[in-house]
């Protein structure tokens, strides 16, 4: 499994995207994986629909602290899941650091390489057999089968 992110901003009072995806490899998928979530620290933006964040606002507000804001679930989906980027809104930062997506990220891939672990330390399987009937049984049977047939055959060609 790989992931990839990208953090994009443009000029002025625009808030970053933050668009990442991931690819798994063909074997992972055969191991029927759930869905991998974990609670980030990346913090969503109040407003997180707004792709601007103007001086004053939000967490630009003077005496804004980030304390107690929400962040954002990352997802890694299951086996059958269709991969496509997603993307977030990150909050507008003068410095334009955000150390907490790599973190973020990499704890999403320990719990995607716990899940996986686990997944595989189910063996595969195939199992076959077969019985037959016991020796002494399948003579007593065979003999009370032919026994019937010939009874029948006796009645319908001139029995007693």
């Amino acid at each position: 499994m790989q992931i990839h992110w990208e953090i994009v901003k443009k000029r002025g009072n625009l808030r970053p995207m933050l668009t990442y995806s991931f690819a798994v490899e063909p074997w992972e998928r055969e191991m029927a994986i759930p869905p991998v979530r974990v609670q980030s620290t990346i913090p969503k933006p109040e407003e997180a629909f707004v792709e601007f964040c103007y001086p004053g606002q939000h967490e630009r507000a003077e005496g804004y602290s980030p304390c107690g804001q929400p962040t954002y679930e990352l997802e890694i989906v299951s086996h059958k899941g269709r991969l496509w980027p997603q993307s977030l809104r990150l909050p507008w930062r003068e410095d334009n650091s955000y150390p907490e997506v790599e973190e973020s990220f990499a704890r999403l891939r320990d719990a995607f390489e716990r899940e996986s672990a686990m997944a595989s330390r189910s063996e595969p399987l195939r199992l076959e057999g077969s019985l037959d009937c016991r020796g002494g049984r399948r003579s007593g049977m065979a003999a009370a089968v032919l026994a019937d047939k010939f009874l029948a055959y006796a009645d319908r060609f001139g029995g007693a």
